[in-house]
């Protein structure tokens, strides 16, 4: 018996540059090896079209691998990698080898993984926007960055990053962060959503129970509501699929508020 695909939504954000995200995406940090290869398969067998690695996850080229052999056409496929800053100065060259493992021509965003010290955040960034002219990378962003270091890349180039990928969940809510990036038209995405003990928090547990969904799926759906893009992880096949199967329901206006809250 095949198991019945889940009703995955197809929910997208418009970048900057015009591109179109998915706010569901497959992560994959500390995924590795053939873990990585079979988890990356399960999520593109069951509907997702986002995949989220990184240099420093030592997994692209499974990622790519599974990809490759998926059948799903890579146009259809949002795919987002990051950059060390210790890669400062190598940056073209540490995205080629990145495309080099994926098996593709280009990425459709590529982050700074994490901020470096000082001015070296701006060079990084500089050659980032080179990357993007170039066709390397269609979108460009950061991720563990704050306002006040995006404002600083921003004004040094003239180039504002089409996304910050933070760690987010309901206990982090904040809707003065939120806010500030959608005033620098800068898309949000989260990850961790389901650690940090959201997965128990009362809260969470009592709404998922009323509404017949798993914890997960609702920490999924609160973030597709919010329009924040979110990337569950995981290596278990049924979650992988249960953690996609968030296209059937909406969360109330109050459960929203109630999860908006929790912070």
């Amino acid at each position: 018996m095949v198991d019945e695909l889940p009703d995955v939504p197809d929910d997208t954000v418009t970048l900057a540059g015009g591109g179109r995200m998915p706010l569901l995406g497959f992560g994959t940090w500390q995924i590795k090896g053939g873990d990585a290869v079979r988890a990356t398969s399960v999520a593109l067998e069951a509907g997702y079209r986002h995949l989220d690695t990184a240099t420093i996850y030592g997994n692209e080229g499974e990622v790519g691998r599974a990809l490759a052999d998926s059948g799903v056409p890579r146009e259809e496929v949002f795919l987002t990698t990051k950059c060390p800053p210790n890669r400062a100065g190598r940056e073209l060259d540490t995205l080629r080898e990145s495309l080099d493992l994926l098996g593709t021509d280009h990425v459709d965003l590529w982050l700074i993984h994490w901020a470096a010290s000082g001015s070296v955040n701006m060079d990084i960034w500089r050659a980032f926007v080179e990357a993007r002219e170039a066709g390397l990378a269609r979108e460009i962003g950061v991720s563990n960055f704050d306002v006040s270091l995006i404002d600083d890349i921003t004004k040094a180039t003239g180039i504002a990053p089409a996304v910050n990928q933070i760690e987010w969940s309901p206990l982090l809510f904040d809707a003065g962060t939120l806010a500030e990036h959608r005033a620098r038209d800068i898309v949000l995405e989260g990850y961790s959503a389901l650690r940090g003990g959201t997965l128990h928090h009362p809260v969470i547990v009592a709404i998922a129970e009323r509404v017949g969904r798993t914890p997960a799926q609702v920490i999924i759906r609160w973030h597709l509501q919010h329009q924040v893009v979110v990337i569950p992880k995981s290596v278990h096949a049924d979650r992988i699929r249960s953690n996609a199967d968030v296209g059937g329901f909406r969360l109330s206006d109050d459960d929203m508020a109630s999860l908006d809250g929790l912070h």
